[in-house]
């Protein structure tokens, strides 16, 4: 079996059960990881994997998997005639203790929003996308070399490219999703998107909103870059007091445009702190392999060299700012003359495309939606 070939058979067999999945409870509460998957059938790959053979840009595929903040009720609802995808949020319902699905598919949308909610919904969605992928266009799949994902859609990379159980990430997803829950509501804290100019001195704005903090009787206020997007695009994360400064004064600090995200956290800085540990207990317990095709890693967007490296940097990224337009230069730098791979964006909304189309946008000519809602 040819590499290409190979993920595609590891990817999707990890999504296939071969019989009916038993469970300890229904939610999991109070059991050890180990008991939770008792009982979960899920078909392995092992033994050595052969390397992937090099492909030209223009035959070769980048498969991308968005973050938080991109679901929308109503997503998955055009996935479900695809082979597995109802078996996933079966899944779901199993290991998170609720019907996803339901909630996917008619929310309400401030439930679907919340951190607790919309992280499993974005990972499992992402993935269901790919298998509409696999099923309509294969060679997609199989001619893949790089693949990344935007926070949690680093997960859904992860078990894309065949470095971890699609069963052992949605637990790890449910704990992160439940650990950064508990540490936003701990804290009134938010995220500003902001776009600035060649002026714009993002580390010296944040710097000053925290001394600002200072003033209100914040003891050790959180200021800081979140999210490296693209060129002068900024997500800003921090004390609520801090970010409601920084829109006060947006002129001051040459910030053309300011955008208060609907979120109640501050991810990827250090008020995300308390939600590390539980995280990496988790990951301490998953059996990750070496990815079959290129993962890029959202704390310093290079290529992952080996798995023994996912554990730490996966926990690390709770608390350190998202490189995604560095992980952009480096997936699709070429030298001039050289063709472009098609790129294809997993589940609901189409920000990443929006992003590669500002960082690139001769990458961004071969980009493609894989959409995930019902059309009439």
């Amino acid at each position: 079996m040819g590499g290409s070939s190979l993920l595609r058979s590891c990817i999707y067999r990890r999504l296939l059960y071969k019989g009916p999945l038993r469970w300890a409870s229904s939610t999991g509460r109070g059991e050890d990881f180990a008991s939770l998957l008792e009982g979960a059938e899920v078909d392995r790959e092992d033994g050595p994997e052969k390397p992937q053979p090099s492909r030209s840009p223009s035959d070769s595929t980048v498969v991308l998997f968005p973050g938080q903040g991109s679901q929308q009720v109503g997503m998955a609802g055009g996935l479900l005639k695809y082979p597995n995808v109802r078996a996933m949020f079966m899944t779901a319902h199993k290991v998170l203790g609720y019907d996803l699905l339901e909630l996917c598919l008619r929310g309400p949308a401030e439930m679907l929003n919340k951190t607790v909610h919309c992280q499993p919904a974005v990972f499992i969605t992402s993935l269901a996308a790919a298998e509409k992928l696999s099923h309509e266009d294969p060679e997609a799949v199989e001619k893949c070399v790089v693949t990344a994902g935007f926070s949690i859609g680093e997960f859904a990379a992860l078990v894309f490219a065949g470095a971890l159980d699609f069963t052992e990430a949605l637990y790890a997803v449910k704990v992160r999703g439940e650990a950064m829950q508990k540490a936003s509501d701990a804290v009134p804290s938010g995220m500003l998107s902001v776009v600035g100019t060649s002026k714009t001195r993002y580390h010296l704005a944040c710097a000053e909103a925290e001394e600002h903090c200072k003033t209100l009787g914040i003891a050790e206020p959180v200021c800081k870059v979140a999210n490296f997007l693209f060129p002068n695009g900024r997500v800003i994360a921090g004390h609520m007091e801090a970010i409601q400064y920084l829109q006060k004064n947006s002129k001051k600090f040459s910030l053309a445009r300011t955008k208060l995200l609907p979120v109640s956290g501050a991810f990827h800085t250090p008020l995300m702190e308390p939600a590390v540990e539980p995280l990496r207990n988790v990951l301490k317990t998953l059996n990750f392999k070496q990815p079959l095709v290129n993962v890029y890693c959202n704390v310093d967007g290079k290529r992952y060299r080996h798995a023994s490296a996912f554990e730490d940097l996966l926990a690390k990224q709770l608390v350190s700012p998202v490189k995604w337009e560095q992980t952009m230069h480096a997936i699709y730098e070429r030298r001039p003359g050289v063709s472009f791979p098609r790129t294809f964006e997993m589940g609901p909304g189409i920000q990443l495309g929006t992003m590669l189309k500002i960082c690139n946008l001769k990458a961004w000519r071969a980009y493609k939606n894989i959409d995930v809602f019902e059309r009439e």
